[in-house]
């Protein structure tokens, strides 16, 4: 069979064209990478792909998946609002990539509800500059955000008060050059202390030893073909043994890892059980000396900027493997084998790197939003939605829009809120809340992972979400716009609408496709549109 040879740039243009959508170079050269298509040379060192293997993989992998997905999810979808043709670059721009928050919207979703187009599915426009826009369910604040960027004015409440300084950070207005300069200055320090108090040398030996072991026995992209292909049978047993291999041929070089200066170590008897159990100690060591640092700025905005840096960070360097990141299972600290990544990997023994990566992203994000956001007002309310006065909440902390809000009203809703039985959204961020000592109120979630998904469950959902539609209609105008987005997989939500005082006018049916989270798949999430049933 005769082959047709693409570069990257010519494979991305071909598959674009093929599949309807864009297909960028990166996601070309991450088939390569990943082993999905094999890699070619044309003679000068740059990368080549087969038309024909590129072709294969899309259709068996693609294009009857897509099929699939219709017959499971059914014809009536708006395809268009799966916002599958975007790359994850646009779903997570600027701030919304500020902090990992799982169960959020893509911002592309709200921006089509709230910006002043229209077309063959959306028949008018609901919102215009100037309106308020409320989300209840404020999680990671992508409806503030992107209300910002649309000269809308917005409010947010959340139970949980770490997802109110999520959100806060995101949309809040800073000095950037100062939080620059202080920013550096801390993660900097903090790198001081770590050289001073550990020896660097373990950890680039290990990588050493780590990078000649998987050159010889997890040579890539080979292995990850000979995966795919079925060429190696048991994946999991092979890397175990190897694993058992890499381990015992240095028993002796793990033994000896150790500090450099014992005095120079900070006291831990504070530290909760926690952070002792998902952090090693070099880990622990760099978080205090942040904290420490942290707590001499006095600027408050500035200081919620770095909690935030900080807080990711201790995210990407917790001792666990990469493929349980999202969802905690067990701590890992030896070297593992890693089947997301194909070859021994070892847990982040120093958040050094990570933290000036984050910190120069954050700083980064932040500049870029402060170009794009309308000079509008958002507040984040820390409180209960279905008992909050809204109203007097922001007479206490913006007078001025306060006057704003008495006079308008607020003009719709558009939130997601939790779906039942499905995420535990204290939990997810458990240790930001021991690290920074911030109070939890798990009990007042609704619909939360550890109450399950059975009857009382639902019935307490119903309730709860009914009792937060009630409240908050009480400060939207008469003829506002209820917009909510839900995987409503129970039908709960006609009940939900009827006990709520408001009336189901049309409903948004879109497919759910691009999953971060491993082994997800596609479902089906409907956007209800209601307007008090008078």
């Amino acid at each position: 069979m005769t082959q047709e040879l693409f570069s990257v740039n010519e494979a991305s243009q071909w598959a674009s064209k093929f599949l309807g959508r864009i297909v960028t170079p990166s996601n070309i050269t991450y088939l390569v990478q990943y082993a999905k298509i094999k890699r070619y040379n044309n003679g000068n060192g740059n990368l080549q792909v087969d038309k024909g293997e590129l072709k294969d993989y899309y259709d068996k992998n693609v294009l009857r998946k897509q099929e699939a997905w219709k017959r499971k999810l059914g014809n009536d979808l708006n395809w268009s609002l799966s916002f599958a043709h975007l790359r994850e670059s646009d779903t997570t721009k600027h701030v919304h990539r500020l902090h990992p928050y799982k169960g959020k919207f893509i911002p592309q979703l709200v921006d089509y509800f709230l910006n002043s187009h229209i077309n063959t599915f959306k028949k008018q426009i609901f919102f215009k500059e100037g309106d308020i826009i409320l989300d209840p369910f404020m999680g990671s604040g992508t409806t503030l955000v992107q209300s910002s960027e649309l000269g809308l004015h917005s409010i947010g409440v959340d139970v949980s008060d770490f997802n109110c300084l999520i959100s806060k950070v995101k949309i809040g207005k800073y000095d950037l050059i100062k939080l620059d300069r202080i920013a550096r200055d801390i993660c900097f320090k903090t790198r001081e202390f770590s050289q001073k108090a550990f020896d660097d040398s373990f950890d680039n030996q290990l990588k050493e030893k780590l990078n000649e072991f998987n050159k010889r026995y997890f040579p890539n992209p080979e292995f990850k073909r000979n995966v795919w292909k079925g060429v190696i049978k048991n994946e999991r047993q092979y890397g175990e043994e190897k694993l058992k291999q890499f381990l015992d041929k240095n028993k002796e070089f793990f033994e000896k890892n150790g500090t450099r200066d014992a005095s120079e170590l900070l006291n831990e008897k504070t530290m909760s059980s926690f952070l002792y159990k998902w952090f090693p100690k070099r880990v622990r060591q760099e978080l205090f000396c942040y904290i420490k640092l942290l707590e001499k700025v006095e600027d408050e905005k500035l200081k919620n900027a770095l909690m935030i840096i900080l807080s990711r960070t201790a995210r990407s360097c917790r001792a666990t493997k990469h493929s349980d990141l999202a969802t905690l299972t067990e701590p890992q600290i030896e070297p593992y084998y890693c089947p997301k990544h194909k070859k021994i990997c070892t847990p982040i023994n120093s958040l050094v790197k990570h933290l000036i990566r984050y910190t120069y992203d954050t700083i980064k994000r932040l500049k870029e939003f402060s170009t794009l956001k309308k000079n509008v007002d958002a507040e984040v309310i820390h409180g209960d939605s279905r008992d909050v006065n809204i109203f007097e909440e922001i007479k206490k902390q913006n007078p001025e829009f306060s006057k704003i809000l008495l006079n308008k009203k607020i003009a719709g809703v558009f939130t997601s809120p939790p779906y039942v039985g499905q995420i535990d959204y204290h939990e997810q961020h458990a240790y930001s809340y021991e690290l920074f000592n911030i109070s939890r109120k798990d009990d007042k979630e609704i619909g939360p992972l550890y109450k399950g998904q059975g009857k009382q469950a639902k019935d307490e959902y119903v309730e709860g979400i009914s009792q937060v539609l009630r409240n908050i209609s009480r400060f939207v105008k008469d003829e506002g716009h209820f917009f909510i987005v839900a995987n409503d997989k129970y039908n709960l939500y006609p009940l939900i609408a009827e006990k709520s005082g408001l009336k189901i006018i049309d409903k948004f049916k879109r497919p759910v496709l691009n999953r971060t989270e491993k082994d997800r798949q596609p479902y089906a999430e409907i956007i209800f549109h209601m307007k008090r049933d008078d």
